[in-house]
């Protein structure tokens, strides 16, 4: 089964991923671990991926395809994998398009976890950290014992400067912005499925499940 899993920041993508592997066994795969295990590995595309991104540029599709056709040839993805974080825009969509041709596979799904915008702002603005112990709490979804203060240590919580507001529909406005010619790329092939991320975790997990289940 190769799945693609897309949504905007705070729709809780990392947790649907760990659920969707841990039920259908196949690798989650990240742009970040991707690249970093290429680097690690000393590869010839690592070093050219590092070498952009030490100078803080953007990694060339070229490069970024070349180190997920290595990625997806690997043993572990035979039975399938579930792509995260790529493609990012419509020419990577079409490239990896071309990729599973050579591999002689194709995409199952792609899916959209969806949340309104209003409450992604609410989601990601409830974050506070404790400057001590690192402890994270949401003043909504995992509060403190004491309003404001660490369980831990009691140290008085903070808000990150990029889980402020105005930052935050930023952020999600630029993601929104990316992320629309792509949905629409996805859905004109017909591999687009979208989900209700607007639900208790495992109710969106239990509808994902029902849409793809009958693949495994």
């Amino acid at each position: 089964m190769n799945l693609i899993l897309m949504g905007l920041p705070g729709v809780g993508k990392g947790t649907q991923a760990e659920k969707i592997v841990e039920k259908y066994e196949i690798p989650h795969i990240s742009t970040g671990d991707m690249f970093r295990s290429a680097i690690k590995e000393g590869t010839e595309l690592g070093k050219k991926a590092k070498s952009y991104m030490d100078e803080g540029a953007l990694v060339p599709d070229e490069v970024t395809i070349g180190i997920v056709k290595d990625r997806l040839s690997k043993p572990d993805c035979e039975k399938g994998f579930l792509l995260d974080g790529f493609p990012r825009t419509v020419a990577q969509a079409e490239a990896l398009e071309s990729l599973l041709e050579e591999l002689n596979t194709k995409l199952d799904y792609v899916l959209h976890v969806d949340v309104p915008e209003d409450k992604l702002v609410d989601r990601l603005t409830g974050r506070r950290i404790c400057p001590e112990c690192g402890a994270t709490y949401h003043v909504e979804f995992n509060p403190p014992k004491e309003e404001g203060l660490c369980n831990n240590d009691g140290t008085t919580l903070m808000q990150r400067d990029d889980d402020k507001p105005e930052t935050v529909k930023n952020r999600i406005s630029v993601n929104s912005d990316q992320m629309k010619p792509l949905l629409s790329f996805y859905e004109e092939k017909g591999y687009l499925v979208k989900v209700d991320g607007d639900q208790e975790i495992d109710d969106v997990f239990q509808q994902i499940d029902d849409k793809i289940g009958a693949l495994a």
